[in-house]
């Protein structure tokens, strides 16, 4: 057999040797391409469960609205005008576990009167909270019981409050998260001296908040 064709003859053989090993790789790739899952942006993004020692600060602005003013258990005229207030306060959450979590709060409030005069409120409380979480939303629910202090003209007041409500925030990233609140605020003016004199404040506030978590 003369020598040139031994050496077609091999060629051949190795191209079609080559050819083979090619079709296998390619269908064995294509196969294990077909398995991959499809990502989402659902997977991409798994919020990381709180755990205990996560903390928060927390920055809250946002509107008061007067509501109900008691005297002697009849509803009284609680003569702000309009019956729309500012608000805005700090905040800080610990959390012992995924959900429950505990806090304080500083808050201001202020409101304009009949007479044009304003009625300054601040409160200070201690929190206990709990929150449900839904992918990026979280859901929070506290009660707030503290101290406040309030001030109109030249006549002061510092007694109890308590503070009750919900939230909803949406996790942008790991370190923040955005939010808006409503809660029920309970500022009893108690006067040991006069009875009659005694006043139950209640107080709604829708704020908005940003929340930094460490």
């Amino acid at each position: 057999m003369p020598r040139g064709t031994s050496i077609q003859q091999k060629v051949i053989a190795f191209l079609l040797l080559f050819s083979i090993v090619s079709f296998a790789y390619a269908q064995e790739d294509d196969q294990d391409e077909g398995e991959l899952p499809i990502i989402t942006d659902r997977d991409i993004y798994i919020p990381e469960l709180y755990t205990k020692g996560d903390q928060a600060f927390l920055i809250s602005l946002g509107l008061i609205f007067p509501t109900v003013f008691l005297n002697g258990g009849k509803v009284m005229n609680h003569n702000f005008e309009p019956p729309v207030g500012g608000t805005g306060s700090l905040g800080y959450n610990y959390f012992l576990n995924s959900n429950f979590f505990l806090g304080g709060e500083i808050a201001g409030m202020f409101n304009s009167t009949l007479g044009m005069n304003t009625v300054f409120i601040i409160p200070i409380g201690f929190r206990i909270g709990y929150q449900f979480i839904v992918w990026r939303f979280e859901f929070p629910v506290s009660i707030m019981a503290g101290v406040n202090w309030h001030r109109f003209l030249e006549d002061g007041y510092f007694g109890f409050f308590l503070k009750g409500g919900g939230s909803v925030y949406y996790r942008f990233n790991p370190e923040w998260s955005f939010g808006l609140n409503a809660n029920w605020n309970w500022l009893p003016e108690w006067i040991p001296d006069d009875p009659k004199k005694n006043v139950d404040g209640n107080i709604v506030d829708l704020t908005f908040s940003v929340r930094y978590h460490f």
